[in-house]
């Protein structure tokens, strides 16, 4: 039996009720072992960290995984669900060095890597049971229990598995690179990682001066706004193709040489200085000057402080002379090697340690850390003559995003994976994947994957995963480990645990007599981790090798658009390199969730409010269907807004909620009435001819097919908005326009069929609705289920919605006709509604005309099937249609589309504008009947011109100022506005009407209630009583309850009574108790029990 439903609805709350019936149903694995046996559907859920709390990313990311999973299940696949952990590296060793005080690799000797890692491990799932708990209330479904984590000795198995697999296709290598490195972590970070944290900062910009050995007198100028790097300078660098000045101060007499286009970097005005000689910068190629320091002029090995040449040096800032520390500078390693300035295998000039310090090799400036040292450089090099101007500069700066600490670029020896000559099998496999929004695909990531670099993959840290390789002392002699299996052969010793502190003490028998074998120190980047989770989380290929590789590639994958340098990055080079397949089939892209200032969310600044706080407001659906259907699911990013949640209540939740309370109140009345049950079941469901039911039986059944071509497709950004301006034609234009019917006023027939077409659409929306807002579809199926006795009912399918399958389409309910002439109704009214509006004429205000104006007589033809719902719609009393607009002084003209013109004419733009406009009627009819119009030797078509109506004065003589005309350059509506008394009268009417129903709603009363109406007008010789009298038939009618005059009955139990002004008149109303009223309290302690 169906529950009575109330008129409030607390939308969070009932969501917890709903969490409560899903743990006692088990409703996720039950739903799990009903799709058993049905073809598999992969996704993979990439792995978090849990040493922080899920923010409004991780809820955007989950809800999308969450619908397309959801809806891969109603679509009659199996999808195992199963939450990943990343926890590993940097973000949780930062926090246990922030705990500990630990500042440098010294301080975790002397702790031992074994109580470090200890400490991490205990760390490492801090915030497991809140993630657990947020994004179950998210309702999001997934695995939880048989989860993957990358700490667990299977999946770390795996990931050396994937490591020697590499190694012997010969793609590992041990190498150097200038990357970001963390003087706060110790540690090398990603591109990726570097990234994420850019700030504005005041950093010194100092020029400094680089005499020639040739002639002293004269010196190149650099400038940077890193004198830090300095003591490492080997080189200058110049363009080659840009022109050079040598020129003298006018006010020091120094001379120098600088870019021609750069002079300003050093002299406000030309007058500061005379130019010598002017000269490409080829010519200063090769040539020597006297270096800065002296630290490293001994180096036998390098050929330094000459002048390199690339085109690399712009215009845009500095002198044009670019200072070179190749150490220090991606761009700055790739010049100087490519001189000869030192040689890949050369040992680095790399005077500063993983804190960030100067080493003794800096003599001058030893243990300072590097930026705390730039004054103490800038003073010693003014003491020196060689500072020629110093000032300050703010520009945009990387920080670590952990720490907070500046980053700097700085060369470390690494391992790295070859990418380079996978580029092209990289952008081949990334074309079978299905990208949405597709311009990720081709632009962001395909043109990251064209300019692809050999990825560093190894890290200087302790809690992560080892690095396989264990090397003898001369280095000449490498075993790659791949397994725990194999380890115990070549070692003896048997392990359980990969981790540092396991492994390293394990030694290998050199097969080349040079003793025994150690493991290099290096942990792997946690990306490479998690780019092996498709292989790792399922122990591939030690377990499940036929299962994986049946599932292999992943039906679907999706993270923010921030990780096409990360995770979807690591995943296509390990694919590609292990199985040249791409990592999934289809991948979602999600913009980022900004505060709504447009800044990043920040916990310090407080921009933003808290996910769950705003879920216990508005409810978890809410937030879900906000979050889809903004920019962000079209990887743009979106600015939160709080309002935004809340207006899905308003305008989606609320009306979608008040037309499922509306039918259940017309139900009960129609059984109560009719001393019948209502009961669904489409064998017996009567056949309408009722235009309306017709349409919205076929509008649902075009969307369903909408719904799954697009969602096959992962458009969730098409579907979404679609399915939410559904809830709006439901609650707008189907309930709304048809509130007699479903309430009886064309008899009991008729009222099934009104009854049967909503029950029949909000039974479809449910469960179409089910993967995007699971909370609210549940809550309406636990009622709408019991009306329903459909056959074709799923199994389980009276416990939950999310165990039916999606709906399939009727084809034979879909009638585009009908949809195209309701939506033609559409506009005529949303046109007449304006012109009331601009009248200031509420639509309670009847009016006697409305005239439809178009030159098609087949959608006039449209029109008039819908005559009824028009007249109602817009209460007026009689339609007319035609074609003949002159009929009522309407006229055509054209104006041009400028902006398409004007490019498209250039010199006649003008002429032809001007014929434009002096177009007549008959020409502007057969360019709307033909498409096109040539206009002095121009072809004019589509949107060339735009046609907009002029309404004058009617040709009947009648004064324009009765009609008030509203157009969209297609269909002409005319408004008759003028109204009589009989017409005032009955507007007076129907507010007396709705001053009941508002009395109603007051006193809680719903339409099964045994009520009578009394009232009474004063004075009694008001203009207001005398309409109350005509019309007393009118008002009990449309109330569909007794509406009589004073006095009430004796013992009359008055529900309640109001005195309302109306007309300069008071209005009494009182409402009754009818013999057969039950307190709607009682009612529900009755059907409780």
């Amino acid at each position: 039996m169906a529950k009575p439903v109330p008129e409030n609805i607390n939308f969070p709350k009932e969501e917890e009720n709903i969490l409560k019936l899903w743990t006692e149903l088990n409703a996720f694995q039950t739903s799990l072992k009903q799709s058993e046996g049905k073809p598999r559907y992969t996704f993979y859920d990439g792995p978090p960290f849990a040493t922080g709390l899920p923010h409004y990313g991780h809820i955007l990311a989950g809800t999308i995984k969450d619908i397309v999973t959801r809806f891969a299940h109603q679509s009659g696949f199996h999808v195992e669900r199963r939450f990943g952990w990343d926890c590993h590296g940097l973000p949780v060793e930062y926090e246990i060095d922030k705990a500990l005080g630990i500042k440098g690799p010294g301080d975790v000797a002397k702790l031992g890597i074994e109580n470090y890692n200890n400490e991490c491990r205990k760390i490492v799932m801090r915030y497991a049971g809140d993630w657990e708990t947020i994004i179950s209330r998210m309702g999001r479904w997934i695995d939880f229990k048989n989860d993957y984590k990358t700490l667990y000795p299977s999946f770390m198995e795996s990931v050396w598995w994937v490591f020697q697999e590499l190694f012997k296709k010969g793609l590992v290598y041990k190498g150097f690179k200038v990357m970001h490195f963390s003087t706060g972590l110790h540690t090398t970070l990603s591109n990726f990682e570097a990234g994420l944290n850019y700030k504005e900062v005041n950093d010194p910009a100092v020029i400094i001066s680089f005499p020639l050995v040739e002639d002293p007198d004269v010196s190149l100028i650099a400038w940077t706004t890193t004198p830090w790097t300095l003591p490492s300078n080997l080189a200058l660098c110049v363009n080659p193709e840009k022109k050079y000045v040598k020129v003298r101060d006018v006010a020091t007499k120094k001379v120098y040489i600088m870019m021609e286009a750069r002079t300003e970097a050093l002299f406000k005005k030309p007058a500061d200085f005379e130019i010598i000689s002017t000269f490409l910068g080829a010519e200063l190629k090769n040539k020597q000057y006297t270096p800065l320091f002296e630290y490293f002029t001994k180096r036998a090995d390098l050929k330094p402080f000459r002048v390199c040449v690339d085109k690399y040096v712009t215009e845009e800032s500095g002198t044009g002379v670019v200072h070179q520390a190749p150490y220090f500078g991606e761009d700055d390693f790739r010049v100087c090697l490519a001189h000869g300035i030192m040689q890949r295998d050369s040992p680095l000039v790399c005077p500063v340690d993983a804190t960030g310090c100067f080493t003794d090799e800096v003599s001058d400036f030893k243990g300072q850390y590097v930026k705390d040292a730039d004054k103490a450089i800038n003073k010693y090099l003014k003491e020196h003559g060689r500072l020629v101007h110093a000032s300050q500069t703010k520009h945009s700066y990387p920080f670590c995003y952990r720490s907070e600490t500046p980053l700097i670029y700085k060369a470390v020896p690494s391992w790295f994976v070859r990418v380079e000559p996978m580029i092209d099998r990289l952008l081949e496999n990334n074309q079978q994947t299905r990208w949405v929004p597709d311009f990720v695909k081709e632009k962001r990531f395909g043109n990251w994957l064209k300019e692809a670099r050999d990825w560093p993959i190894s890290r200087s840290r302790y809690w992560g995963t080892p690095i396989p390789l264990w090397i003898s002392d001369d280095g000449e002699e490498m075993v790659c480990v791949g397994s725990i299996e194999e380890l115990a052969t070549l070692t003896g010793t048997r392990v359980t645990d990969l981790h540092r502190e396991t492994v390293d003490k394990l030694e290998i028998p050199s097969q080349k007599g040079k003793g025994m074998l150690k493991r290099i120190p290096e942990v792997f980047d946690c990306w490479f981790e998690s780019g092996s989770m498709p292989y790792a989380s399922s122990h591939y290929p030690f377990e499940n090798q036929k299962e994986f590789e049946d599932k292999f590639p992943a039906d679907f994958i999706a993270e923010g658009i921030d990780q096409t340098r990360g995770w979807f990055y690591t995943l296509l080079v390990l694919s590609t390199a292990l199985f040249n397949k791409p990592p999934s089939k289809n991948v979602i892209v999600n913009g980022l969730v900004l505060a709504d200032d447009g800044q990043k969310m920040s916990k310090s600044k407080k921009n933003y409010p808290d996910p769950m706080e705003v879920v216990d407001k508005y409810g978890a659906d809410a937030l879900r269907l906000y979050l889809i259907n903004s920019p962000v699911v079209r990887a743009e990013n979106l600015r939160f807004k709080e309002a935004g949640v809340r207006d899905v209540l308003k305008d989606v939740f609320l009306p979608w909620y008040n037309a499922y309370r509306f039918f259940a109140q017309q139900k009960e009345l129609f059984e109560k009435e009719n001393s019948t049950q209502f009961i669904f079941s489409e064998k017996t469901q009567l056949p309408t001819d009722n235009i309306m039911d017709r349409w919205i039986l076929s509008f649902t059944q075009s969307l369903l097919q909408f719904v799954k071509d697009e969602m096959q497709a992962y458009r969730l950004y098409t579907v979404v908005p679609r399915l939410i301006k559904f809830v709006d034609l439901l609650t707008n234009w189907y309930v709304r326009s048809n509130r007699k019917r479903l309430r009886g006023s064309g008899g009991i027939e008729d009222c099934r069929k009104a009854l049967e077409t909503l029950f029949t659409v909000l039974f479809s929306m449910v469960r179409m609705m089910a993967p995007f807002t699971p909370f609210l579809a549940e809550l309406l199926y636990q009622n709408l289920k019991d009306i329903n006795k459909s056959d074709s009912m799923e199994p389980r399918a009276d416990q939950s919605v999310h165990y039916l399958m999606f709906p399939d389409p009727r084809f034979d309910l879909v009638d585009v006709n009908i949809e195209r002439a309701v939506a033609r109704m559409q506009t005529v009214v949303e046109l007449g509604r304006q012109a009331r509006e601009r009248r200031t004429l509420p639509i309670k205000s009847p009016l006697a005309e409305v005239v439809i104006i178009h030159r098609d007589e087949s959608f006039l033809e449209d029109i008039r099937s819908l005559e009824f719902y028009v007249q109602e719609e817009l209460n007026v009393q009689t339609m007319m249609t035609t074609t003949d607009k002159e009929k009522y002084g309407v006229r055509v003209r054209a104006e041009p589309d400028h902006k398409t013109l004007g490019v498209r004419l250039k010199g006649t733009y003008k002429s032809i504008c001007e014929a434009i406009k002096n177009l007549s009627d008959d020409a502007l009819r057969k360019y709307q009947e033909e498409g096109f119009l040539d206009l002095n030797g121009t072809r004019l078509e589509g949107t060339d011109l735009k046609l907009i109506y002029t309404f004058a004065s009617p040709a009947s003589g009648d004064s324009a100022g009765e009609y008030e005309a509203a157009s969209d350059n297609d269909v002409l509506v005319l408004l008759n506005v003028s109204q009589n008394q009989a017409l005032l009268d009955e507007g007076t009417a129907r507010e007396v009407c709705n001053r009941v129903q508002r009395l109603r709603k007051k006193a809680g009363l719903v339409p099964t209630d045994d009520i009578k109406v009394f009232f009474e007008v004063t004075p009694a010789d008001s203009e207001l009583s005398v309409v109350v009298q005509k019309f007393i038939d009118y008002v009990g009618n449309a109330i569909k309850k007794p509406f009589a005059a004073y006095p009430l009955p004796a013992g009359a139990d008055v529900l309640v009574g109001e005195v309302q002004s109306l007309k300069e008149a008071n209005l009494h109303l009182s409402i009754v108790a009818g013999p057969t009223y039950v307190d709607n309290r009682l009612k529900s302690l009755l059907l409780s029990e």
